[in-house]
């Protein structure tokens, strides 16, 4: 080897250890508050936004971004609870200000001077969205939205018409995965992945045609995207679990720092960057949503270590307002009403608009002939009708629970042996705040709370023999421990603990999911348990002679295509555990230990009527046949699909729960855990009950509760009058 060859390996070496041993000291400049995603808006006085997902306000906040250290907030909006917040620039001559909540679905429009919410722009799009990216076009000129959720990304278009600020959906296609964090480089290259996930790419276009997406590496940790516009080239930074790293665009790295001064940093993902150059920052900065130890919030660096670990000259001169073409082409056609793009002579209309001009204002399925077309793609439902194209069935809660805990999850119905009305409604809390059950009367009133370990799904055991006694027993998969949990009902309904109520699982196993079996067979009662990669586990629930409960692993097998599961309930009468898989869909398993392991797929995710992420799954079993219905929740529409209990599980309908105004009670959105029985319970559940989780619960004041309700439903509204008489009950 030459000297010369010699001296650069060297130095490249040098240069690698700097690298790994550079640090960034991050400051939290913006706490009190939970985030996923936040973004700069460039100006002279520069700001920072980040959505608000946890407080009872919701919305989004807008800080100072010219602060050293901790960033006066300027905004706080209170659009009901969200995740994302992104400014988009230009429109007819005004910068503006984008979000969607999770609460109702409606993207919002604001100006970005004085953060004024613009009228007549609110645009409904159904779904649990993760992140949003803006691109605008090298060739238009035009600012296009990629608002990314459940394995699909709406493509928007933002313009000005009449003054007026237009959303319009240009088209919807496929992913994967569920993208949480995105980032655009200047050639409209869009990356996107999400913890535990590959990375991405796809090539955004003005055309109807869906992009291809392409998978570009599993060996990048990602928590947080964004784009470095270097002069003419563009780099892509990544920040994981405790680093910042920087990519060329073929993902060369090119130099990584470490992310220091908040203890026990957990990165929660939106990372965002402002190249301008302020006192402190004289590189610029970036920014992500944190948990640390003490606060929560946003986080803030500087970027002068990593630009310099990775040779890349400082670019603070960027400004995303600078026109992208000088003799820009139009695709959108005036030929085409301004709503279509021209190709090869012929008009290929945007969503919502079609004729050989696009028109005429078209919508999904023409709103079912449940209601009326008033806007493209925007139907006005008729009463009893809801969802994007009417064809959901829309009921209305006739109460909720009281407020308790900050995440609840999953709720299960007890019924009296003898006082149907004195029946009660357990529940589960999954976070720290609140961790544990609780137990509600049929109005909803909370009777109990009871500390676990995190608890998950939970479901009832009714008459297990514990010693000589035949004792109704709650069982939950808790989180925090890792282990079985189980509980005692007593005669008023409300919960004790028992001897052996805590149950192991294998070391190394991380409980999530779970659900109950007792063998119309044998006669045994069972337990299962799964994890996030689909690993389900069963157990014998026994009890020895002095009622000290018990549990012996019998089974072990993988759910689905194995992906992520949770929800799960099993038919005693038919021996069936039905399973969901969120991604993917609903599937069904022999429920006997020694049963079959290959499950059945009943219902699939993108079949037209299942949406992502399938959650809860509950069975309403006719009295004395083998009729009866399947529920299942798509948190992704918050919406609820009814299938038939009978093989082959043929599809009933959907339904949603719609504000009841006159009750005060809001709509159910991004639904979790549910549970129904048939039976009578009292008058106002005749033909039996419905109840669901609600993650995102709307004051009557305004505003996103901070701790979770859940709502209870007559099942004879869902199901209509001749369905629960065909029950038996």
């Amino acid at each position: 080897m030459s000297r010369l060859a010699c001296c650069l390996v060297f130095v490249s070496l040098i240069l690698q250890s700097f690298a790994r041993n550079a640090n960034v000291t991050l400051i939290p400049a913006a706490i009190g508050f939970e985030a996923d995603n936040t973004a700069f808006y460039y100006s002279s006085s520069p700001l920072l936004l980040a959505n608000d997902g946890s407080a009872a306000e919701g919305g989004f906040r807008v800080f100072d971004a010219k602060r050293v250290s901790q960033w006066d907030e300027v905004a706080h909006l209170k659009t009901g609870r969200s995740k994302v917040a992104v400014p988009v620039y230009d429109i007819g001559g005004r910068d503006i200000v984008i979000t969607i909540a999770a609460t109702d679905s409606v993207m919002r429009a604001f100006e970005a001077i004085g953060l004024v919410e613009i009228q007549n722009t609110k645009k409904y799009i159904l779904s649990d969205w993760s992140t949003l990216c803006g691109w605008r076009s090298a060739i238009s000129g035009n600012s296009y939205l990629f608002l990314f959720g459940k394995k699909m990304v709406v493509q928007l278009l933002v313009r000005s018409q009449k003054r007026q600020v237009q959303i319009l959906e240009v088209q919807t296609f496929p992913i994967p995965i569920e993208g949480e964090s995105c980032a655009v480089l200047r050639d409209g290259t869009v990356f996107f992945s999400a913890e535990d996930q590959p990375l991405y790419s796809f090539t955004a276009s003005e055309s109807l045609q869906a992009p291809k997406i392409k998978i570009l590496t599993q060996d990048i940790p990602t928590f947080g995207l964004a784009a470095y516009h270097a002069g003419s080239e563009d780099f892509l930074l990544v920040v994981d679990s405790e680093s910042l790293h920087v990519y060329d665009r073929n993902l060369g790295q090119k130099g990584s720092v470490l992310l220091t001064g908040i203890p026990d940093l957990s990165v929660e993902g939106g990372l965002s960057i402002l190249q301008s150059a302020s006192k402190g920052y004289p590189s610029g900065a970036f920014a992500f949503a944190f948990e640390g130890e003490e606060d929560t919030g946003v986080a803030i660096g500087s970027l002068q270590a990593i630009l310099a670990v990775s040779h890349i000259g400082p670019n603070t001169k960027f400004d995303p307002n600078d026109k992208t073409c000088r003799k820009c082409t139009q695709p959108i056609s005036k030929k085409c009403s301004n709503n279509g793009f021209r190709q090869h002579g012929a008009c290929y209309c945007f969503v919502g608009f079609s004729g050989r001009d696009c028109s005429k204002v078209t919508c999904q399925n023409s709103c079912s002939r449940h209601g009326s077309c008033i806007a493209p793609n925007t139907c006005k439902c008729a009463p009893g009708r809801s969802g994007p194209d009417c064809s959901f069935v829309a009921v209305k809660a006739k109460f909720e629970t009281d407020a308790n805990g900050g995440d609840g999850d999953d709720p299960a119905i007890w019924i009296h042996p003898t006082r149907p009305d004195q029946s009660r409604i357990v529940t589960t809390t999954k976070s720290d705040e609140g961790a544990g059950f609780a137990v509600f009367d049929l109005k909803g009133k909370l009777l109990q709370h009871m500390p676990g370990e995190e608890p998950n799904n939970v479901d009832v055991i009714y008459n297990f023999t514990m010693g000589a006694q035949g004792t109704d027993l709650t069982f939950a998969a808790c989180r925090g421990d890792n282990t079985l949990c189980l509980l005692k009902i007593n005669s008023t309904g409300l919960l004790e603990s028992v001897h052996g109520g805590i149950q192991p699982t294998p070391e190394d196993y991380e409980v999530y999911g779970s659900c109950t079996y007792r063998s119309p067979k044998s006669g045994r009662q069972y337990l299962f348990v799964n994890n996030k990669d689909a690993e389900y586990l069963q157990y014998e629930l026994s009890s020895t002679a002095d009622g000290t409960l018990q549990t012996n692993l019998v089974r072990k097998f993988t759910g689905g295509s194995g992906g992520q599961v949770e929800g799960c309930v099993s038919d005693e009468e038919q021996g069936y555990l039905f399973l969901g898989e969120e991604p993917e869909g609903l599937w069904r398993y022999d429920a006997e230990p020694d049963g079959s392991s290959t499950g059945v797929q009943i219902a699939k995710v993108g079949d037209g009527t299942l949406y992502a992420d399938v959650e809860g799954v509950t069975l309403v079993p006719a009295k004395n046949s083998s009729d009866g219905y399947l529920f299942v929740s798509s948190q992704g529409r918050s919406a609820y699909l009814v299938y038939e209990r009978a093989p082959p599980h043929g599809y009933v309908m959907t339904f949603t729960i719609v504000d009841n105004e006159k009750a005060g009670i809001d709509h159910v959105s991004n639904t979790d855990g549910i549970a129904a029985v048939g039976n009578r319970l009292n008058n106002a559940f005749p033909k039996g009950l419905f109840v669901t989780h609600d993650d995102a619960n709307e004051l009557a004041e305004g505003g996103t509760a901070e701790q979770a309700s859940f709502k209870l439903v007559s099942l004879e509204d869902i199901l209509g009058k001749q369905r629960t008489a065909m029950l038996g009950y």
